[in-house]
C-alpha cells in the first residue's frame, strides 16, 4: 500500500512542478512576444509531425518483430522500397522547406531593429504615431532608463503607455547584459561601447518583471526590475511623479550610480543632462576624455601613411 502511495506521488510530482510555473512567455502581453511565442508553437508543430511518428513506429517495429513473434513476415533478402524511400526522406525535407521559409520570414519580420508596422494583429500603426524613446543602460548590477524626450531617468523602474510603440536603446557601462522582458519581447544584448536596439510595444495595462538573462557577476540575481503597462493617463501622471523628484542626474552623479551595487531600490529621477547616453555609448562621460566616435573620426581624417599628431 505504501509503494503504491509513493508511487503514484513521484507519477505526480513533475505535474506539481510544473504547476508552479510561469507561462508569461507562451502567453504574453505584448505583440512582438505573442508572434515570437506563435512562432515557438508553429516550430514544435512542425518537428512533432516527425519525431512522434518515428517515436511511434521505432515502438511497433520492436513490438512486432520481436523474437517471440513468429507470425512476423522474414524477409532477409528486402533491401528496398522505393514509397519506403519516398517517405523517409520526402517528410523530413518538406519541414526543412517549411521551417526554413518560416525562419526566413520570421527573422525580418521580427528584427528587433526594425520599427514597428502595426500595434496588434488588427491594428496598424499609423504613419504619424511617434514612438516612445528609452534608453536602457545595464549597471552592476541595476538598470538605468533615460526619456530624453521627458527628461526624467529611473533606476530599476520602467513605464510606458499602452498600445504606444517604444524604441528602446541599448547599452552597458561595463560587463555584457541582457535587457529582457518576457511579457514584451525577446532578449537583446547589451554591450559596453555599443548600442543595440529594441522596438515593442505592450497591449494590456499591468506589472512586469524584467530582468537581465546573461550572467554578468555578483549582484546578477538581484538584477531585476518591475515594467509598468499604463494607460496614457497613468503614464503621463508617473512622469510628473518623476519630474517632481528634486534629483538630477548629471556626469558627476552618473559615475556615482555606475559603481557596482546590489539590491538597488526603484527610484525616479527629476531630470536628466542632454545626451548623457550618448556620453555613455561613447565611454566619455568623465572629463577630459574624447568620445570613441570623435576618436574615430579624426581616424578616419589621417590619410594613409601619415601618423596622427600627438
Amino acid at each position: 500500500m505504501v509503494s503504491q502511495i509513493l508511487r503514484r506521488g513521484l507519477l505526480l510530482l513533475p505535474a506539481l512542478l510544473l504547476a508552479g510555473c510561469n507561462t508569461v512567455v507562451m502567453n504574453p502581453s505584448g505583440d512582438i512576444a505573442n508572434q515570437q511565442a506563435r512562432l515557438i508553437v508553429i516550430s514544435t508543430a512542425l518537428m512533432l509531425l516527425i519525431i512522434v511518428p518515428v517515436i511511434i513506429l521505432t515502438l511497433l517495429f520492436a513490438w512486432r518483430y520481436r523474437k517471440g513473434n513468429t507470425s512476423a513476415p522474414y524477409e532477409p533478402e528486402w533491401d528496398h522500397s522505393t514509397r519506403l524511400e519516398l517517405v523517409i526522406w520526402g517528410a523530413p525535407l518538406l519541414i526543412i522547406i517549411a521551417l526554413g521559409l518560416l525562419t526566413w520570414i520570421t527573422t525580418h519580420t521580427l528584427d528587433p531593429y526594425r520599427p514597428l508596422s502595426r500595434i496588434d494583429a488588427e491594428r496598424p500603426l499609423a504613419p504619424q504615431v511617434k514612438p516612445l524613446v528609452v534608453e536602457v543602460v545595464a549597471l552592476d548590477w541595476k538598470w538605468l532608463f533615460i526619456y530624453p524626450e521627458q527628461g526624467i531617468a529611473t533606476v530599476n523602474e520602467l513605464a510606458a503607455p499602452v498600445d504606444v510603440p517604444i524604441q528602446f536603446k541599448i547599452t552597458a557601462s561595463n560587463v555584457m547584459n541582457s535587457f529582457y522582458i518576457p511579457a514584451l519581447a525577446g532578449q537583446i544584448y547589451a554591450m559596453p561601447s555599443m548600442e543595440t536596439k529594441l522596438h515593442a510595444v505592450i497591449n494590456k495595462a499591468g506589472e512586469y518583471d524584467g530582468f537581465s538573462a546573461n550572467y554578468s557577476g555578483a549582484g546578477f540575481s538581484h538584477m531585476r526590475f518591475k515594467f509598468h503597462g499604463l494607460d496614457q493617463a497613468g503614464f503621463d501622471a508617473w512622469v510628473q511623479k518623476a519630474k517632481a523628484d528634486s534629483g538630477k542626474l548629471d556626469r558627476a552623479e552618473y559615475l556615482k550610480l555606475e559603481q557596482p551595487s546590489e539590491r538597488d531600490p526603484a527610484r525616479l529621477i527629476g531630470s536628466v543632462e542632454p545626451n548623457l547616453f550618448h556620453a555613455i555609448v561613447n565611454r566619455c562621460v568623465a572629463a577630459n576624455t574624447v568620445c570613441m566616435d570623435q576618436m574615430m573620426a579624426t581616424d578616419l581624417n589621417v590619410k594613409p601613411g601619415q601618423q596622427k599628431a600627438e
